[in-house]
């Protein structure tokens, strides 16, 4: 799905447009790396949540919250193409049936590697998990800094994003304040 060869291309226009001699040696292969390193930033978009999401496991009776905290964000500003880094947590209430825990990661780096605003990438992890899980519950948190907002234009130096979605039993403030809790963010 990626174009490696207009990356590539894209790459060597960077470099014009600044003025770079693109056959200086620490230059010369820096489109071959635009285009190696832009592929691999970018794998989102060849990704199906739905492939990733769709095997499923008994709960074996288990009804109560399972959070997996931590997971690494690392994506770009669709409006500037600098990257915002942060951590996610994903909370859930299984629906008789669970997911593997690798596979809520593999769900957030599915969207985080394609551009985003911070808003749009924590529904949409919410939105896959809810239609393709189908939990009693969900909510998704993530805490992120924005290099767009760091190294141009306001240059704040501090400051971070906040974001969450919230379905189903995560709607009762009695849920979502154990799941605050539970990750220390309350």
């Amino acid at each position: 799905m990626i174009d490696k060869k207009k990356l590539y291309k894209a790459g060597e226009l960077i470099l014009e447009a600044l003025g770079e001699d693109k056959n200086r040696e620490g230059i010369r292969r820096t489109p071959e790396r635009i285009a190696k390193g832009w592929s691999e930033m970018f794998d989102g978009y060849g990704k199906n949540p739905e492939e990733v999401l769709s095997k499923t496991f008994d709960a074996e009776g288990y009804n109560q919250m399972i959070i997996i905290s931590d997971i690494k964000v690392e994506s770009f500003c669709e409006h500037h193409i600098l990257p915002f880094k942060g951590m996610a947590w994903v909370g859930y209430i299984p629906n008789k049936r669970v997911i593997g825990l690798s596979k809520i990661h593999k769900l957030v780096r599915i969207y985080a590697h394609r551009l985003q605003i911070q808003e749009r990438l924590t529904e949409q992890i919410a939105n896959s998990f809810w239609k393709i899980v189908k939990p009693k519950g969900i909510m998704i948190v993530i805490k992120a800094r924005h290099s767009c907002m760091e190294i141009r234009g306001v240059r704040a130096e501090t400051g971070e994003t906040i974001t969450s979605a919230i379905r189903g039993n995560f709607k009762q403030s009695k849920t979502r304040l154990e799941f605050l809790k539970l990750i220390k963010k309350d």
